[in-house]
């Protein structure tokens, strides 16, 4: 699984039930709103039209707004509710079995009939290609696909899995046209068949043109008469003039921090204004377990004793993150605060001296911070060099901040070649399973070559197949406390999502939360 997070764009979780009855938005079809065309600007960009390759911020938004889910997160919510399902439940006392009921009349945008046929196609097809830049991943639970009629589909887990229902609410659920794709390869042409709320009318470098799905029928009420996507591929002054001088309405994603507080202290803003949503993304300190520095307690400890968050926040982000001191960020449920409660708030130069001469260590530490602002957003290098200075404040470190491109950063990670580099972390669907197994489970995705059999022998499996996601809580604090004293990672920040919109365009509102999910349907234009 790749880290989904580039840039930093509290809803209060409820318990996963155990069967999902007809969803409570209005059903709706696919003939528009009354409002105008909306155009939207974003730095990042579309890496995949096709649901079995894309696994990075852009390609999601498209999926889900051109694709159907059997289930879809409900605007302000993180419980799922049914999309292209009318209802969907597990079967029997152990969450292994998934059964899911289509709705009546479903069809794709060319027209063809949607039927169990096409849901089973896709997660066969999506496992079959098994991209490394896709979602494949998130289903190693999934044993086969039944479809005993038409309308019924039928999930087979090897494992008990409360979250799967989250899972295929998520981009990761996109369900395909059999007719239109091939079940053994990508699709390449830029096209693209769903029976979501918009039809992918035009793809290239420079922009995504979408139209109202005449055709779709589910829970989205489409505002407008379509949306243009315009890339502008890392340019932020380029995204802050189009949307300061009205080529687009929105910009979303990519802006500087600098730019966002220029705006809402109102020298900036003739004509626009912030919307600020929540979000989980988070962004963490990761430490290589067998590096011959980092590999060592003892300096992972005084390096959680010196980190500043308060001043990370102030100075770098200028307030467009928050502090984060869990695994678990704020707003979902399993969050604690085990790392302040082990290392405190502010920097401990007692603390971190006493940790590193348990360790046997006497002089200065001499440590690489290794960064990829191409990935993880303009302010990255800024945030690492900041944190170099705060430990060589301390006298204690000789630390410094190096960048890479990010492939170049992915393989030397892969290599072991680093001690301490940085992770972000967008959800793919926002249960705390979500942010713990990918980091701390079997074939974990931060290649930093740390495990403990407690966390993936015992925490894992049991909060996975806990229906229940509320009686959980106890053993994600168990294991992020357990994370917290071993420090494999430090949680650094937990990011705001934001838009800037001009002033006449409506919705984003309805754009930003925990779930990720940016929906095109709520937008709408004077």
């Amino acid at each position: 699984m790749n880290m989904r997070n580039q840039w930093p764009v509290l809803p209060l979780v409820a318990g996963l039930a155990s069967g999902l009855l007809t969803g409570c938005g209005t059903e709706t079809g696919g003939s528009g709103g009354d409002g105008s065309h909306v155009v939207m600007g974003m730095s990042d960009d579309v890496l995949a039209t096709d649901p079995a390759s894309g696994y990075d911020p852009g390609s999601w938004l498209l999926f889900n707004n051109v694709f159907q889910s059997l289930l879809s997160f409900p605007k302000g919510g993180t419980e799922p509710q049914p999309e292209a399902a009318e209802e969907c439940s597990f079967t029997g006392t152990e969450t292994k079995v998934y059964t899911c009921t289509l709705k009546d009349g479903l069809k794709f945008s060319n027209g063809d009939p949607l039927t169990s046929k096409d849901v089973k196609f896709s997660f066969d097809r999506m496992l079959r290609i098994n991209d490394d830049t896709g979602p494949a991943i998130m289903f190693p639970m999934l044993d086969e696909v039944e479809t005993p009629d038409d309308k019924t589909v039928v999930f087979k887990l090897n494992t008990p899995d409360a979250t799967f229902p989250s899972k295929i609410a998520s981009g990761a659920g996109s369900i395909v046209n059999h007719r239109r794709y091939q079940g053994d390869r990508l699709r390449e042409d830029g096209k693209a068949v769903g029976s979501g709320p918009y039809t992918l009318e035009s793809f290239n470098d420079d922009e995504a043109v979408f139209s109202v799905n005449e055709h779709y029928k589910g829970t989205a009420d489409v505002q407008n008469n379509g949306v243009t996507l315009k890339f502008f591929h890392g340019d932020q002054a380029g995204l802050k003039k189009a949307v300061k001088d009205g080529t687009v309405d929105i910009a979303y994603r990519g802006l500087t921090a600098g730019d966002i507080a220029g705006i809402e202290q109102g020298g900036d803003s003739s004509g626009v204004e912030i919307v600020e949503g929540s979000s989980a993304e988070v962004q963490h300190l990761v430490f290589n377990m067998d590096d011959p520095v980092t590999g060592r307690l003892g300096v992972r400890k005084a390096i959680a004793h010196l980190i500043d968050r308060d001043a990370l926040i102030r100075d770098v982000h200028q307030g467009t993150a928050t502090p984060l001191y869990s695994i678990i960020p704020a707003g979902i449920a399993g969050h604690n605060t085990a790392f302040f409660d082990t290392y405190g708030a502010q920097p401990s130069k007692a603390r971190a001296e006493a940790a590193l001469r348990a360790e046997g260590i006497t002089g200065k530490v001499k440590l690489t911070l290794w960064s990829t602002p191409s990935r993880y957003g303009p302010a990255t290098d800024d945030e690492l060099k900041a944190i170099a200075r705060q430990l060589n404040a301390s006298g204690l470190f000789d630390a410094e901040m190096k960048s890479v491109s990010f492939d170049q950063y992915e393989k030397d990670i892969a290599a072991g070649k680093y001690g301490v580099y940085v992770k972000g972390w967008v959800p793919d669907y926002p249960d705390a399973d979500n942010f713990t197994a990918p980091f701390f489970g079997k074939g974990n995705v931060l290649g930093n070559n740390y495990a403990n059999r407690t966390i993936t022998g015992s925490l894992i499996p049991s909060t996975a197949a806990q229906s229940d996601r509320s009686a959980t809580e106890e053993e994600y604090a168990r294991l992020q406390d357990i994370v917290a004293e071993d420090l494999p990672v430090l949680p650094i920040w937990q990011g705001k999502q934001y838009a800037v919109v001009r002033d006449g365009v409506y919705g984003l509102e309805y754009c930003l939360d925990a779930s990720t999910v940016f929906r095109f349907w709520e937008l709408s234009k004077d």
